[in-house]
């Protein structure tokens, strides 16, 4: 861990996070929103334990020290497991290991982790407990509401107080139901009605943890009424990824109070290019980083053209840095 980054400065920058999502916060994803602000939670993609310890994928652990602060969220219900997966997480150097008791997708049910567990209350809390043992680094939670037909009202405060007994600290809240039967992944993130009013009295009734609230939280002004109206911390997931620059170049400024001056997308396209040149040298393709730099200019003069000049030439053979640069010309001739 670095020494930046204890327990306390970690609760300080989970003021605003961005949210754990597949195929979306790789490491080149997270460069980049590093780049919009420096003092951002972010998270990485969820890494399963059977991964890393049975399947000796410690690959999918490598992250640039640029990125810090950097959680690491892993997904499992292997007490054991986990904890050996959380050790592997501490010594490859992040900041916080995440455990995932919120995504609903049919291939994370059917490895007993995600969502379902908020059915099983005390196996996450033993998941934890033996996670804490393992590790120096915080262990927090992510989860939901509550699923299919249980009463959040009565599952929510439950399932807190156990994970609280295990020593969690920090917890973020989506505030949705998940509903593991009838819906899809993409359908649970917006078919399930947002209930804020009962994340926000789960902070009134647990007023020692640390509560981050998650889901549907579209713009900065929003995170900021969140946090006004009590929370400890707001988590942006797809607004963060569509449109990074709306939701991180401020940031800084409005959530920290650094009296840095708003981050210029053009300067953290610049930025990345010496970034692009290091992947390219080691053999990885442009699209793999361009395809996260779609949004940067979303809202703004030119952005279509941008958008369609990276996602039309990322993938052709030799494609590279040139590539971001006449992007960004023809940007400015559209400003």
């Amino acid at each position: 861990m670095t020494e930046k980054y204890k327990k306390q400065d970690l609760s300080r920058v989970s003021c605003l996070s961005v949210a754990p999502m597949m195929d979306w916060t790789d490491r080149h994803c997270r460069f980049l929103h590093r780049m919009l602000s420096r003092e951002t939670l972010l998270y990485t993609e969820m890494v399963t334990a059977p991964a890393l310890v049975r399947g000796g994928a410690v690959h999918l652990l490598d992250f640039s020290p640029e990125e810090h602060p950097v959680a690491l969220q892993l997904g499992g219900s292997d007490p054991e497991e986990l904890a050996e997966a959380a050790r592997l997480g501490q010594a490859a150097g992040y900041d916080e290991i995440n455990l995932n008791v919120g995504c609903p997708s049919d291939r994370v049910q059917s490895g007993t982790f995600g969502a379902v567990l908020m059915k099983q209350p005390g196996l996450v809390a033993d998941c934890v407990a033996a996670m804490r043992e393992a590790v120096s680094v915080e262990v927090t939670v992510k989860c939901r509401i509550g699923v299919d037909d249980q009463d959040p009202e009565t599952v929510l405060p439950d399932f807190l107080d156990r994970i609280r007994g295990a020593g969690v600290g920090r917890v973020t809240i989506h505030a949705r139901k998940a509903w593991l039967q009838g819906l899809s992944p993409k359908e649970n993130r917006d078919i399930p009605p947002l209930d804020y009013g009962l994340v926000l009295r789960m902070k009134q009734a647990f007023p020692d943890l640390h509560l981050s609230i998650n889901g549907g939280i579209a713009s900065l002004p929003q995170a900021v009424e969140l946090l006004e109206a009590g929370m400890d911390g707001v988590m942006v997931g797809r607004a963060a990824y569509h449109a990074p620059t709306d939701i991180l170049a401020a940031a800084d400024r409005v959530i920290y109070g650094h009296d840095a001056p708003v981050t210029d997308p053009v300067a953290v396209a610049r930025g990345m290019l010496p970034y692009i040149e290091r992947h390219l040298a080691q053999g990885g393709k442009l699209a793999q980083v361009s395809r996260h730099m779609l949004g940067l200019f979303a809202g703004r003069p030119g952005a279509r053209h941008w958008r369609r000049v990276l996602s039309e030439g990322a993938h052709r053979p030799g494609a590279g840095p040139e590539l971001v640069e006449a992007a960004l010309s023809d940007l400015a001739q559209a400003a």
